[in-house]
C-alpha cells in the first residue's frame, strides 16, 4: 500500500507533464493529509513519478521567482581609442549605464592600433583577454602584458594615466568592463589585482564549463576583492546542458553572449545568439538552457547597485557635476592623484 497526498492528476505549469497536484510540485499544505492509495504495481507507479519529477526538474528552474530577460541589446561594431574597433553593449544610447555598471566593451585591436595614454578616476576597470595579448604600462611605473585567459581588474581611484596597446601581431580579442565606485571609494589609491589564466579558478559539471572571473559558481569562488560587489562568471554549456545560477536578489545582473546561442529565463520561446546583451529582471536566479546543436559561451554579471548620482565625462566618472569640473582641473594641472601625469608617456611596445 502506498501513501500519498491528498492528490489529483494534473500538469506541471513549467513542463506539461502530468503530475500530482500537492506531490513535487504542489503546495506544501496538504503533505500531512494522507491517504491510501491502491495500486497494481507500487513500485513501478514510485519510479514513473519520481523519473517524471526529476525530467520536470531538470526542465523548469529551481527558482520560486527566476528571473526573465527584460530586454537584449544587439551591440554593432564601432571605432574606439586609435583605430579599434568595439562592441559596446552598456555605454551606449538606451543603455548609459546598469548600476553599478558604466560600460562593456567586446574590443578588438590589431598592431599599431590601441588605446593610447589616457586617464581615469573614480571606477574600476576590468579587462579579460580571449585572444591574443595587452601590454599595460601607467604613470605610477606599473607594466604587464594580459595574455589570453587573464585578468586585470584595476581600481583607478583618485586618479591614474595607463595605456593598453597590442602587445603581438595579429587580433587581439577581450572584454573591458567599468565598475562604479561608491562615493566614500572614489579618491583610494589605485591599485591593481592580476591573475593568469592558470590561476583563475575553473569548474566543470553536466556540461557546463565556468572560469569564475569574480564571486562564487557551483561551490568556487574567485579570490578577486571587488570594493562594489560584483560577480563576473564565463560560462560555456554543451549542447543539451542546463545552467541554473543563484544572484543576490537586489543585484542587477546582465549577460553578454560571445559565441553560440541559449534560452535565458525559460526553455520555451526564442534562443538569443552572439553579440547580445541581456538584460535580466529581479529574481533569485537565473537558468539557461542550450536548446542548440552547438556550445554557447557566454558571460553572466551582477552587482549591488550603488544608488548613487552618476556624472561622467569622458574617463571621469564622479557623483557631481563639481567633482567633474574638479577631475578635469586636476588632471590638467597635475594635483590631487595627477602628479606625474604631464611628465610620463608610456614607452613603445615591441612585438612578440
Amino acid at each position: 500500500m502506498l501513501m500519498i497526498a491528498d492528490s489529483k492528476l494534473d500538469f506541471c505549469a513549467a513542463c506539461k507533464r502530468p503530475t500530482l497536484s500537492n506531490f513535487g510540485h504542489g503546495n506544501r499544505e496538504g503533505r500531512n493529509r494522507f491517504k491510501s492509495f491502491s495500486h497494481s504495481s507500487e513500485k513501478e507507479f514510485a519510479a514513473k513519478m519520481s523519473n517524471g519529477l526529476q525530467n520536470c526538474l531538470d526542465s523548469a528552474s529551481p527558482f520560486l521567482r527566476p528571473r526573465k530577460v527584460v530586454k537584449k541589446i544587439l551591440s554593432k561594431e564601432q571605432s574606439e581609442g586609435d583605430g579599434a574597433t568595439v562592441r559596446r553593449s552598456i555605454g551606449r544610447p538606451g543603455f548609459e549605464q546598469f548600476d553599478p555598471f558604466l560600460l562593456l566593451d567586446e574590443f578588438s585591436v590589431s598592431p599599431p592600433a590601441g588605446f593610447p595614454d589616457h586617464p581615469h578616476r573614480g571606477f574600476e576597470t576590468v579587462t579579460y583577454m580571449l585572444k591574443g595579448a595587452i601590454r599595460h604600462q601607467d604613470f605610477a611605473g606599473n607594466k604587464g602584458t594580459i595574455n589570453a585567459g587573464d585578468l586585470q581588474w584595476m581600481t583607478a581611484g583618485r586618479g591614474i594615466v595607463h595605456c593598453e596597446m597590442p602587445a603581438t601581431r595579429g587580433k587581439q580579442h577581450g572584454l573591458q568592463l567599468w565598475v562604479n565606485l561608491s562615493s566614500k571609494n572614489k579618491m583610494i589609491d589605485p591599485g591593481y589585482q592580476e591573475l593568469e589564466a592558470k590561476d583563475i579558478p575553473k569548474v566543470e559539471k553536466d556540461g557546463v564549463k565556468a572560469c569564475v572571473i569574480a564571486g562564487e559558481t557551483m561551490g568556487i569562488k574567485s579570490p578577486v576583492y571587488t570594493r562594489t560587489p560584483t560577480m563576473f562568471l564565463d560560462f560555456t554549456l554543451d549542447p543539451g546542458s542546463v545552467l541554473h545560477q543563484a544572484i543576490p536578489e537586489p543585484w542587477n545582473a546582465f549577460v553578454y553572449i560571445l559565441e553560440g546561442e541559449s534560452n535565458f529565463g525559460t526553455p520555451d520561446g526564442s534562443a538569443i545568439d552572439a553579440h547580445n546583451t541581456v538584460q535580466l529582471g529581479y529574481g533569485q536566479g537565473l537558468s539557461v538552457w542550450n536548446n542548440s546543436k552547438n556550445f554557447c559561451r557566454f558571460i553572466l554579471v551582477g552587482g549591488q547597485p550603488l544608488n548613487e548620482p552618476i556624472f561622467r565625462h569622458g574617463p571621469f566618472v564622479m557623483n557631481t557635476r563639481e567633482e567633474i569640473v574638479q577631475a578635469s582641473l586636476d588632471y590638467q594641472n597635475g594635483r590631487n592623484g595627477f602628479e606625474r601625469a604631464s611628465s610620463w608617456h608610456s614607452d613603445p611596445i615591441t612585438l612578440e
